[in-house]
């Protein structure tokens, strides 16, 4: 259990630093769209507790319970994931239709879709008659759907990780041979297709390129990583936060916070989650069974897909994808699916001591 209680204070520790840093980086645009300096940071607060709820109840909720939901789980997700689609029942924002309105919130089933595709692997892979048709049609299913959203920074994380835990299921790696590259290629031509992913690639490829308008993102988040240096210009110092940075809540926090805490700062919140990640694998490693071995590396893996493009982005080593930073960035959805995940993880640690 010793494992598990390293993840439950690290995760913890990440929500606790997520809504402070939330508070810190969305008081300018709080005070001016909505005349309340403290909004964004009212709803991450309430979106942690709920997600603490919803953390210690899948803590305790029976896992070979949860294996037998599987089918059912994924059933109702891709239900969700054509209901956001239909107008008047999915929410449309800046061109995009992810949220199902539920009273004066909404909640995007793409997030909730990201653990139940692990779950349902899991049971999947765990199968002796398993046929890698089915892992094919319901990843695919699900990509297809997402896109169509279009929210192609979910697709890549649900990609990915379908994709590592079946490489630690034990299964023929002759998928890959042709799956990977076919993915490949149709990620190239979803980029070439429409014009606003394929200016996200001209930038990535000449940062200095049409700096007012295609590079102005990326070129405002390194200039306040840059301005950070070593030590940071201290806690809740950050210019970058004064409207200058684009979506300085959600994908683009990790500069907010590398401006304020340096390069010291951002190093140890790499050392962190790369903490997380490696206990989440020695959680997989000491599983007693395969079920709950491969949902440790699949939520292991989501949050480590996750960290690493959202950093990688901000700091130009891939193209802006929209891919928010792991239990940091705003998101009500994303926390609380990120934190029952968390829960299964502990679940799973627990149930192997």
């Amino acid at each position: 259990m010793r494992t598990g209680y390293w993840l439950l204070i690290l995760t913890f520790i990440l929500v606790g630093f997520g809504v402070i840093m939330v508070g810190n980086a969305s008081f300018v645009d709080a005070a001016t769209d909505f005349g309340n300096k403290w909004y964004y940071l009212r709803f991450q607060a309430l979106w942690a507790v709920l997600g603490s709820i919803a953390l210690f109840v899948s803590l305790k909720f029976p896992l070979s319970r949860l294996e037998k939901l599987g089918q059912i789980m994924i059933l109702s997700c891709l239900g969700m994931l054509v209901l956001v689609l239909i107008p008047g029942i999915g929410t449309k924002l800046l061109g995009a239709r992810r949220w199902i309105g539920i009273g004066f919130a909404s909640f995007q089933p793409a997030e909730l879709t990201k653990l139940v595709v692990i779950i349902y692997l899991a049971r999947l892979f765990t199968k002796s008659d398993f046929q890698v048709k089915y892992f094919i049609y319901v990843v695919f299913g699900v990509l297809g759907l997402v896109m169509l959203e279009p929210d192609m920074g979910t697709a890549i994380i649900i990609f990915l990780v379908s994709m590592t835990m079946y490489f630690m299921s034990g299964h023929t790696l002759k998928l890959f041979y042709w799956l990977v590259p076919i993915s490949v290629i149709a990620g190239i031509i979803l980029i070439l297709v429409f014009p606003y992913r394929f200016d996200r690639l001209k930038s990535f490829l000449d940062v200095s390129s049409d700096p007012q308008g295609n590079s102005y993102h990326i070129r405002q988040a390194l200039l306040g990583i840059g301005s950070g240096g070593i030590w940071g210009v201290g806690f809740g110092q950050s210019k970058q936060k004064y409207q200058f940075l684009p979506e300085v809540t959600t994908d683009s926090i990790f500069a907010v916070f590398a401006e304020e805490m340096g390069l010291v700062g951002g190093i140890t919140l790499i050392g962190t989650f790369m903490t997380l990640i490696y206990l989440g694998l020695k959680t997989s490693q000491n599983a007693k069974n395969k079920f709950e071995s491969l949902v440790a590396v699949g939520i292991s893996s989501w949050v480590g897909w996750q960290f690493i493009i959202n950093i990688a982005a901000m700091t130009a080593l891939v193209p802006l994808t929209g891919i928010p930073l792991p239990f940091i960035s705003y998101g009500g959805s994303s926390l609380i699916f990120l934190m029952s995940g968390m829960g299964l993880l502990i679940n799973v640690a627990r149930n192997s001591s």
